[in-house]
């Protein structure tokens, strides 16, 4: 616990000098809190389009998603990004822990997903917020759409 208290602070003074005079990130790494709960790490590849991974885990599970992303400013304000995309996923979760499923079988499945969030880097800081809603479409194994998975990021940006 020591340790990730002293890699978390050491980032964060890194992130805060790389970042003190733009609002504007390459990578921004953090914690994704919704339904599903985890990591989150988004790289531009552009002034516009990014990649984002993401590690979840949800009802005993994990799932392990990757996007593509579009970025555009919003409402003339520093800091402020609309954004889409779409990407796709794998995952496994505990049926005893799926409240739909209360069975003792083991799920997988791989499908689609779809994006579309906001998110804000405070001037002057390297701390980006975002709020989203990521529908997905499971193809292979249980196969349906999900749609409740609505999340907020906490990240800390690096140039």
């Amino acid at each position: 616990m020591k340790k990730l208290f002293l890699l978390v602070t050491t980032s964060l003074i890194i992130a805060s000098a790389a970042n003190a005079q733009n609002t504007d990130y390459k990578t921004a790494v953090g914690l994704r809190a919704g339904l599903s709960a985890g990591l989150t790490v988004k790289h531009f590849l552009s002034q516009k389009g990014a990649l984002e991974g993401l590690v979840s885990s949800r009802w005993g599970g994990v799932n392990i998603t990757g996007l593509y992303e579009v970025h555009d400013i919003a409402f003339d304000e520093p800091g402020l990004r609309w954004y889409y995309g779409a990407g796709g996923h794998v995952g496994f979760w505990d049926g005893n822990k799926n409240p739909w499923f209360d069975d003792n079988d083991n799920h997988s499945v791989i499908g689609v997903d779809l994006i579309l969030g906001m998110e804000y880097t405070i001037p002057g800081s390297p701390v980006n917020l975002s709020l989203d809603w990521k529908p997905g479409f499971n193809l292979v194994g249980y196969s349906g759409f999900w749609g409740d998975e609505f999340a907020l990021s906490l990240r800390f940006a690096f140039q």
